[in-house]
């Protein structure tokens, strides 16, 4: 990390709005689902996967929570009526896990059934740590019955080697992330060798349980060590994908597929889009320099 991708994430709230909304063009999809639509038919055409995150998160009411819902459920159906090749990933704190922890449950549940009668998935976002044992639970309970849902798990977080041997059972669907959040030291490992160290060991678990892994990530290292651990214990296409943000280091995105793997890229939409890039950014400096070197380029 550079002290320009530090300076670009600190300066970015005082930054024109207009100048945000241009950066933000590279990495979301517009927003509207049509806008999002459009740029998941480009990238199926070209061979990619795609799931879509409609943006907004930490709702106060649950009116609020059961129109997120709503939008799901529309983004589910446009997916099913084009013959797209998508699927949804959802925040919980969208649906109302800070507010009322059942409702949530509910409409969740709720959007897994749908997405199932669609024969469609549902990815479960994991956010702070804060969020991380309800978010566990939930999808717990949702497993039960149902298998079109998956998780997402962090590798920076001291816990997620606990949290995969108790999941373990059930074989999850996993989508395993570094992670992006700000978290003190006795939540999350600081060191980024001991980051990917531990992606490493977390993929080469989950892979040798049995379960799916998306693989998400845009350090070429990691890619490296996912293909490694890929050769070394036979795991077949079927087993696993890896997945990147729309718009983040599209030439490495276009190397892994061609190496002949699956790839899911991640699409984010809608009209919150202003107060998502601001903390996405400032969250991942890196990103923050990428994105905008890639701008003035």
């Amino acid at each position: 990390m550079t002290l320009l991708d530090r300076a670009i994430a600190r300066t970015l709230p005082a930054v024109p709005r207009g100048i945000v909304r241009r950066v933000a063009n590279r990495y979301i999809a517009g927003e509207t689902v049509d806008d999002a639509l459009r740029i998941v038919a480009g990238l199926n055409e070209r061979g990619f996967r795609t799931t879509l995150d409609i943006l907004g998160e930490h709702i106060h009411n649950l009116d609020q929570a059961r129109r997120a819902a709503a939008g799901y459920v529309g983004v589910l159906d446009a997916i099913d009526g084009r013959k797209l090749d998508g699927n949804i990933s959802i925040k919980l704190t969208q649906l109302g896990l800070k507010v009322d922890l059942a409702t949530c449950f509910d409409l969740t549940k709720r959007l897994v059934e749908h997405a199932c009668e669609l024969k469609n998935f549902v990815r479960i976002d994991m956010e702070d740590s804060s969020c991380t044992t309800d978010t566990l639970q939930i999808y717990r309970q949702l497993r039960t019955d149902h298998s079109n849902v998956g998780v997402v798990v962090q590798a920076y977080l001291r816990r997620t080697a606990n949290d995969i041997c108790t999941l373990e059972q059930l074989r999850p669907n996993y989508r395993l992330c570094k992670g992006a959040y700000v978290e003190p030291r006795e939540i999350s490992y600081h060191d980024m060798r001991v980051i990917n160290r531990n992606y490493a060991y977390l993929l080469e678990k989950m892979l040798r349980n049995g379960s799916y892994v998306g693989i998400a990530t845009h350090d070429e290292l990691m890619v490296w060590e996912a293909f490694r651990i890929i050769r070394d214990l036979k795991i077949p296409p079927t087993a696993y994908e890896f997945q990147m943000l729309l718009g983040v280091d599209e030439q490495l995105r276009d190397i892994i597929r061609a190496a002949g793997h699956h790839l899911r890229v991640y699409i984010p939409f809608g009209r919150d889009w202003y107060a998502y890039s601001v903390r996405r950014l400032r969250e991942n400096p890196r990103l923050a320099g990428y994105v905008f070197k890639a701008m003035f380029k």
